[in-house]
């Protein structure tokens, strides 16, 4: 008999091993790889959601200046009066009278 048994286990064990370590090694590279990648998508998502900021404030901006000076002070306008807005932009009230003007209209009414 044959003593080198052990020695032919133990490489096929220490080759098993060494063969398993390189596709432990190259499944780790990737994984690595498809972090990256995700990383990079999160990073352009987040970059666009700014640039949505600056397209946001600029609307808002252009929206205030086409609502003109007198657009907050609603409370203001007699009944003949026209009510600063613009339809569709959610400044534009289809009621010109406030409940305290029609309140005032009672009152003077009677």
């Amino acid at each position: 008999m044959s003593v080198s048994r052990p020695d032919d286990d133990q490489s096929f064990f220490t080759r098993e091993r060494e063969r398993l370590s390189r596709e432990i090694a190259i499944s780790l590279e990737s994984l690595l790889s498809s972090t990256n990648g995700l990383n990079r998508h999160l990073e352009e998502a987040l970059g666009m959601t700014k640039e949505y900021d600056t397209v946001a404030a600029l609307w808002g901006a252009f929206h205030e200046m086409m609502r003109g000076p007198n657009a907050g002070d609603v409370t203001a306008t007699s009944e003949d009066a026209p009510v600063a807005g613009i339809p569709g932009t959610g400044g534009h009230h289809v009621a010109a009278t406030t409940p305290a003007a029609k309140e005032n209209k009672r009152e003077e009414e009677e």
